[in-house]
């Protein structure tokens, strides 16, 4: 299995593994943030937006807001959640934008799928750039040295006839500026189960 292949064979599993999150706090902490420290506008753009819920709230909040991603079965989801939006297909790395935007966001610690520190230092040129004056620019990120390669965090849930168990943890080798997502979900219909495991290779 490729190393996107997870992300892109699964996409319509994505909001299933990621229910236990509070996209409506890290939303509006994010717009309070903008609130205080940033201008008075209301444009925004969501970098690794996935099947957009963070877009959707930002949109409910008042905002015009957009995303992209690098995979389009999740931006496909993320249209039919937010018709209001406009979703493009980019690398955060070295995105593109017709007009600048206030507020730029990238949740879920999904600036570290920039692949290496180059490119890392690529995206955050490419953000400075399409942010207009007063602009923010909104990110999360994992400490490498506080990563514990034993720790996973697991829940399950159920679609229809189906129980999933979703498993996901952090891994760095403690050397150099790569570490990993270590991803796995195990689907049990009528006591028949399948196991996908997957690893995203990541900046740290």
């Amino acid at each position: 299995m490729s190393a996107n292949a997870l992300y892109t064979d699964l996409s319509g599993y994505y909001d299933l593994m990621c229910v236990d999150i509070d996209y409506q706090a890290q939303s509006h902490c994010v717009r309070r943030l903008h609130q205080i420290f940033g201008n008075e506008g209301k444009t925004h753009l969501d970098l690794g937006c996935g099947t957009g819920p963070h877009v959707r709230h930002f949109i409910d909040y008042g905002y015009q807001s957009n995303g992209l991603d690098l995979n389009q079965p999740m931006l496909d989801i993320a249209q039919v959640r937010c018709p209001e939006a406009n979703f493009s297909v980019q690398n955060m790395s070295n995105f593109e934008v017709s007009q600048p935007f206030d507020l730029i966001t990238c949740f879920l610690y999904s600036i570290h799928y920039n692949d290496g520190i180059e490119k890392l230092k690529e995206c955050i040129a490419s953000v400075h750039k399409a942010l207009n004056q007063g602009g923010v620019f909104c990110f999360n990120v994992v400490d490498k040295d506080k990563i514990s390669n034993d720790l996973f965090v697991r829940h399950t849930t159920n679609q229809e006839q189906d129980d999933f168990t979703f498993r996901s943890g952090w891994y760095y080798s403690g050397e150099g500026d790569k570490q990993a997502l270590k991803l796995s979900i195990e689907k049990t219909t009528a006591g028949e189960t399948q196991v996908w495991n997957d690893e995203h290779p990541m900046v740290a």
